[in-house]
């Protein structure tokens, strides 16, 4: 198979999971949503070794592959098309994102076997997985933040799965917020980029930074505090930090989820895929590295007086 076949196929698996187990939630008996569920984000999983595997066989000027499904959008001389990104640092976000993520819906097959939403909550479980997987293998940055929604919308369905308790209903609307502002960072950054350089895809935005931007240019380094912002929202960084510890009102792999596999470390992938523009515009850089360092000492300190173990954690 070749490596845009195994790219499209990390990405699918969830997908059709979801899909599946959406249309059909009410006719899957016992636990067997659960393991339909884990089944698809371990072909996920399956599918990221493959394309390890394709990667570590070339060499490394052609560990970059573009697979392009079809055009959706072709308007005055730009084209955006549905596109992955298959590379090193996309396959290794694929591995950690679908491994971490297969364990946990293992382990909520059995912890959530009494819970009268069971293949809705799986249902859920699967959608979080693809839009995460999504945002990893996206090969432009329109793909780039539909996944960054889902992942949004994903987290507010699974916080406030338990939206019978009005502390869940909250803490998901909490977060959505939250995401919502990150995620128009997000866009105002892009349509910055694009007006640059008139490119919407990576190799060719990328490629286009050096000639289109002076080092410290006002344009890109305000493109990538933009981008930062959806960062800081997505990594609970401060000041946007305030809705992760309100997510441990969801169930308990829910909490593994964001924290340990996919939410939280979206802000992380985001500021390495772009390593490009920030080492262009040094200034973001050092925006981004003090507010790390900021919400790392903060969260220390808040740490030492909080009682509550599922808070600490966050």
């Amino acid at each position: 198979m070749t490596i845009g076949g195994w790219g499209w196929l990390i990405v699918l698996f969830p997908l059709a999971g979801c899909l599946v187990l959406s249309l059909g939630w009410r006719s899957f008996p016992g636990r067997t949503a659960g393991w339909l569920a884990s089944a698809t984000v371990f072909g996920s999983f399956v599918s990221s070794i493959g394309a390890f595997a394709a990667l570590e066989g070339k060499s490394a000027s052609h560990r970059l592959v573009v697979s392009r499904a079809f055009d959706y959008l072709h308007t005055a001389g730009v084209n955006v098309d549905m596109s992955i990104q298959v590379d090193p640092l996309s396959v290794f976000m694929a591995l950690v994102v679908s491994g971490v993520s297969f364990l946990i819906h293992v382990y909520s097959v059995a912890y959530m076997g009494s819970d009268r939403g069971y293949a809705r909550f799986f249902a859920y479980l699967n959608y979080f997985v693809f839009s995460m997987l999504l945002l990893v293998m996206a090969g432009n940055f329109v793909l780039l933040i539909v996944g960054w929604a889902f992942v949004g919308a994903a987290s507010y369905l699974l916080i406030s799965f338990w939206y019978r308790r009005g502390t869940a209903t909250y803490a998901g609307i909490k977060a959505f917020v939250m995401n919502v502002i990150g995620d128009a960072g997000m866009v105002v950054g892009a349509f910055l980029m694009f007006r640059s350089t008139h490119a919407l895809d990576y190799v060719h935005v990328f490629g286009a930074t050096k000639h289109a931007f002076s080092v410290n240019d006002g344009t890109l380094v305000a493109a990538c505090i933009l981008f930062l912002v959806g960062a800081v929202a997505k990594s609970a960084q401060l000041p946007l930090h305030t809705w992760l510890p309100d997510a441990m009102e969801g169930p308990t792999p829910v909490s593994a989820l964001i924290h340990a596999a996919t939410m939280v470390t979206a802000g992380v992938y985001l500021i390495a895929r772009l390593h490009p523009l920030f080492e262009q515009a040094p200034a973001a850089a050092d925006v981004a590295a003090i507010t790390g360092c900021a919400t790392l000492v903060f969260a220390a300190t808040v740490a030492l007086v909080v009682t509550d173990l599922k808070r600490v954690i966050a």
